[in-house]
């Protein structure tokens, strides 16, 4: 059964001047002619520490607008200052939430947030630091209600759900410093004639320049962000170059500006929590304004305006990494949920070179003699393809210890390791589940937690080798393998390759996407498909 969809006109509301232009939610689309305008949270965490500043400047013969909630009248400034000031609470306040579960990535803690509803416990997904997936706030919203939910789960079996309550006692507020007079203000937008926005944080000198409106906007974790409204296709200017680079083969950034534009679009719903859209960092795309905008990624922006890329008129999971290691994985051999039918395993490579259908990467033998491969493959001679990284026993002991403590984990009491094993590899060779031995018992790592437990691996395509001292003593471990990220879709380096071969962007994506085609935007593309579109075996 499909689940719920979100077409262009289905979520956002319209702002009508003399044209419409975006300015809604998360998970609908534009009027026809319109450009979206995507909310980023440039700052996610303002107020996380009490010397936290932010300045903001207009360029030259522009001024700064400041607008907040309980003025009429709003300010003008050439440059303003935003600092932290921690204000003590007239008493102490309590502030828990139930925490369901932590995950690495939004992708796995969406899944199991589908997973929470249902069995009719109302959710929402959050990122204080790792992903989150919460009990609902307003649902969940007396300390009774709570504690009767989390015991009702532990009498299910249950024990990874957990109260995280603070007593605090004094909370960030923020100070708007405009010619020397400050200001107290929980809200704050600030816009410019031009359009244009400097900003530099903390004691930093380098203005990066920004386009659009800020606003700086309280979040979920008693801190607050701050979000540039800025145009797609102006969005893109600042993700394309940094993502891809810009010195590459043009076909090649091509192929980045339409994923990224799609990627975007497919991706509004992350931070509804927090009432914006996108990060500016790895979590999302990597995304700083028009500081470091280069003329080649513009070309190739203008030239695939409103292009994204579509599997049955859907947009696609975009999902891209740096490295593949010479295969790309399917969805379900990172995360937890539903394999997108173009999101499979596929070599990483113009020619022939590996045939997966005869020689699966699940069996060891073959997964270790294809790491063992240096030539053939789109990212050859690349310095993430092929590695391999020592670590100490005591080492990993530390990485697995704070690894379990930030998803509050009763592991997180080990003292020792005994051994480790790969229990389970994907048809991709990328770990499934790897076995820990330790003095609490074994503990088993599933998909990108391995990614995450360990500051060896640059991504789950490896295998171990034991390191000795002496005859029988173990020292530590090799992680031996390929790649650098996820390994999900495109590869940014094989795609480098494929462009130097005279590929188009148009056969770049269709390599790393089989089946999928590249569309105009319409108002008749589905955004986002709770469920995703079911597997098809030929």
């Amino acid at each position: 059964m499909q689940g719920k969809t979100h077409s262009w006109r289905s979520h956002f509301s319209f702002c009508i001047t003399t044209i419409l232009i975006l300015c809604g939610t998360a998970t609908g689309a534009m009027a026809t002619q319109s450009e979206p305008e995507i909310k980023v949270g440039i700052v996610q965490r303002f107020g996380v520490k009490p010397t936290d500043v932010l300045s903001l400047q207009a360029t030259t013969g522009d001024r700064l607008t400041i607008q907040t909630k309980t003025e009429n009248k709003p300010l003008q400034a050439s440059s303003i200052k935003l600092e932290t000031v921690m204000q003590p609470l007239p008493k102490a306040t309590l502030v828990e939430r139930v925490v369901l579960s932590t995950h690495r990535s939004f992708e796995t803690a969406e899944d199991t947030a589908k997973q929470w509803r249902k069995i009719g416990i109302e959710v929402e997904i959050a990122q204080p630091e790792r992903w989150q997936v919460w009990a609902k706030r307003d649902v969940y919203k007396s300390p009774l209600l709570r504690r009767l939910l989390l015991l009702s789960l532990k009498v299910k079996g249950n024990n990874d759900a957990y109260l995280d309550t603070q007593v605090v006692q004094e909370m960030p507020t923020v100070n708007l410093v405009v010619d020397g007079k400050r200001y107290n203000y929980q809200e704050v937008d600030i816009t410019t004639n031009k359009n244009l926005i400097q900003l530099s944080e903390g004691n930093q000198r380098d203005l990066r320049l920004y386009a659009g409106k800020m606003r700086l906007q309280p979040n979920a974790y008693g801190t607050y962000t701050l979000v540039n409204e800025v145009p797609l296709e102006t969005y893109l200017r600042g993700v394309v170059p940094h993502e891809i680079g810009a010195n590459v083969p043009y076909s090649a950034v091509e192929a980045q500006a339409i994923i990224a534009r799609t990627y975007a679009l497919r991706n509004l719903r992350r931070f509804t929590i927090d009432n914006y859209e996108l990060c500016a960092d790895t979590q999302c795309q990597v995304y700083k304004g028009l500081s470091g905008a280069v003329p080649l990624a513009d070309r190739a922006i203008a030239a695939t305006s409103r292009q994204v890329l579509t599997y049955n008129n859907q947009l696609v999971d975009a999902l891209y990494s740096s490295t593949t290691g010479g295969v790309t994985a399917a969805f379900s051999d990172v995360w937890q949920g539903t394999d997108r039918p173009y999101l499979q395993p596929v070599v990483d490579a113009a020619g022939s070179v590996w045939n997966l259908s005869s020689q699966s990467l699940a069996e060891e033998t073959n997964f270790q003699r294809f790491i063992g491969l240096q030539q053939g493959f789109n990212e050859a001679g690349w310095n993430m393809f092929r590695w391999r990284k020592e670590s100490s026993l005591v080492q990993i002991t530390e990485d697995l210890q704070r690894f379990f403590k930030a998803n509050n984990s009763p592991w997180a009491n080990l003292k020792q390791i005994n051994q480790m094993q790969v229990v389970e590899r994907s048809p991709s060779g990328r770990i499934l589940k790897l076995a820990v031995e330790t003095d609490l018992g074994t503990v088993v790592l599933e998909k990108d937690e391995v990614r995450s437990a360990f500051s060896a691996p640059r991504s789950t395509l490896f295998y171990l080798q034991p390191l000795n001292k002496g005859a029988n003593s173990l020292w530590g471990y090799a992680f031996v393998g390929g790649g650098f990220g996820h390994g999900v879709g495109l590869s940014q380096t094989g795609s480098q390759r494929l462009a130097k071969l005279g590929w188009s962007s148009e056969r770049i994506l269709n390599f790393y996407y089989p089946g999928t085609q590249i569309q105009p935007l319409t108002d008749q593309i589905t955004f986002y498909n709770e469920e995703p579109l079911a597997m098809t075996r030929k």
